[in-house]
């Protein structure tokens, strides 16, 4: 944490919210931090799946729990009801998947992520047949999606390092949450499109070489406390290293605030300077998205966007 106060303004980069809109069944929503709902009209995959966004006091000085009335808001307006395929977690830390347990079970999903994912999703009395611990690298078919889950790192620092070797089972304190397995998720479609999640601005070198994704959706989260030399890296060994042509940027929204719902709401904000500066992390970025020919945008919230087009 860093003492500077304040926090980056969003409107400064107002012209850079310009994924298009989807026309057709395929798209994407972005629902804050790393929640994408990937949706072709007939089945559709969620990351993470974290509604709750509990304010920081609560995070800090209490017990968690996910808040069932917000979660279903959110699924209520995203889904309206449809079932979804599964809920994949980018990794176990609370701003991920507190809620995924909660959501997996009422959406029908599979819970899928690592060893540590799965034991939220025991701590919330998710069925055994609907709990999947993915092996590193093993395409995972779920209706006309694939999905393929390549090891990653936290960014540095992570506040709540190793595993979760038991179920988590609410309330509990933030750091019950541990970071668990990591992951890139190369996600694609039976049309065609393909994307890679990058839930946290960190990489394992070398792990995504050979593969491709036309769309790199990039977690920037803490990105902005780096050296240069660490985002030029990160950024080479995700976008550039799948040849995407569009990067989007998650995980800058300030989830101790709830989503917006209603005209009126309060938007969503950058995190604080305190923990992370989206400010160097876009002037970094935007050189090495014009060096590399890749349209750099970020998400408007519950939107459905089609960052193919």
């Amino acid at each position: 944490m860093r003492l500077k106060p304040g926090r980056p303004d969003i409107t400064a980069y107002a012209d850079r919210f310009d994924v298009p809109a989807a026309e057709g069944d395929l798209s994407v929503t972005f629902l804050g931090v790393s929640t994408l709902l990937l949706d072709d009209g007939e089945s559709a995959v969620l990351t993470d799946g974290f509604f709750s966004r509990p304010p920081m006091l609560e995070v800090l000085l209490s017990k968690m729990r996910p808040d069932v009335g917000r979660i279903d808001a959110c699924l209520h307006r995203a889904l309206g009801g449809r079932p979804v395929e599964a809920v994949v977690p980018v990794h176990s830390h609370f701003d991920h998947a507190m809620d995924s347990g909660v959501v997996a079970h009422r959406t029908g999903a599979r819970l899928i992520g690592g060893s540590s994912t799965a034991n939220v999703g025991r701590g919330a009395r998710l069925p055994a047949d609907r709990i999947t611990v993915a092996q590193p690298g093993e395409p995972i078919e779920l209706g006309a999606w694939t999905l393929t889950l390549v090891e990653s790192h936290h960014c540095p620092p992570d506040r709540y390092p190793g595993e979760i070797t038991t179920p988590v089972v609410p309330p509990v304190r933030a750091g019950a949450y541990r970071c668990g397995e990591a992951w890139s998720i190369l996600v694609g479609h039976r049309s065609g499109p393909s994307a890679l999640v990058q839930g946290s601005a960190g990489f394992v070198e070398g792990a995504l070489t050979g593969r491709s994704a036309e769309v790199a959706y990039l977690g920037v989260g803490q990105l902005g406390l780096q050296s240069e030399t660490y985002i030029e890296t990160y950024w080479d060994q995700t976008v550039r290293t799948v040849g995407a042509r569009r990067a989007v940027l998650t995980h800058w929204d300030d989830f101790f605030r709830p989503l917006p719902m209603h005209p009126g709401d309060k938007q969503l904000r950058a995190l604080p300077y305190a923990g992370d500066d989206l400010d160097v992390t876009m002037r970094v970025l935007t050189r090495l998205a014009t060096r590399d020919g890749v349209a750099l945008s970020f998400p408007t919230v519950w939107e459905r966007e089609n960052p193919w087009a």
